[in-house]
């Protein structure tokens, strides 16, 4: 996998601005957390995009892809999918836009309202699809230096940050129709 340009630096830059935040502010492990949150989004976003690179896909793409191969039909309202993926719907215009443009989905008009719009997985996009997602799940995406042990803790953490910013109400994990299965 390729991986984003190494820094070097003979000490831990996160760590060292902790203990200068302390100096200065003082307690420095929110600030510690949030700033290593962000470098792992950079590396990580950076090596999956990489991984995609060859299927003509960022990441953002990917998720709608699959977002769409786990529909029941294979079709979502344009609204949904940026719910389901908590982007604005400018960016779900652009990233159907995109896909549309390399034959992966198609619109359609919405058969319940007639002013809406789906996007549709194409056969090509499914075969994108299985064969991205079998290159992601090769380099365990990009944290294939974790334990399955600590792959659940850090999910479990950042759940409770997702559940305080009101992505979703923690004891209800209903079933989705739509999708046939828990999303």
């Amino acid at each position: 996998m390729s991986q984003p340009k190494p820094l070097n630096l003979p000490f831990d830059p996160i760590d060292r601005a902790a203990e200068t935040w302390r100096v200065h502010f003082g307690a420095s492990s929110a600030m510690a957390a949030v700033t290593s949150i962000m470098r792992a989004h950079q590396i990580l976003l950076s090596q999956l995009d990489s991984l995609l690179k060859p299927y003509d896909l960022t990441f953002a793409r990917y998720e709608a892809l699959v977002l769409l191969t786990f529909s029941k039909t294979g079709a979502l309202p344009l609204w949904k999918i940026g719910e389901r993926l908590m982007v604005h719907p400018t960016s779900v215009t652009n990233t159907i836009d995109r896909l549309e443009r390399s034959g992966l989905v198609r619109r359609m008009p919405n058969p319940r309202d007639g002013r809406g719009v789906l996007a549709e997985i194409t056969q090509a996009g499914r075969d994108v699809v299985r064969r991205a997602t079998d290159d992601l799940m090769a380099a365990e995406f990009g944290l294939e230096m974790y334990a399955e042990s600590e792959l659940g803790r850090m999910f479990d953490l950042l759940r409770t940050l997702r559940v305080a910013a009101g992505d979703f109400s923690a004891p209800t994990m209903g079933q989705d129709e739509e999708h046939g299965g828990l999303l």
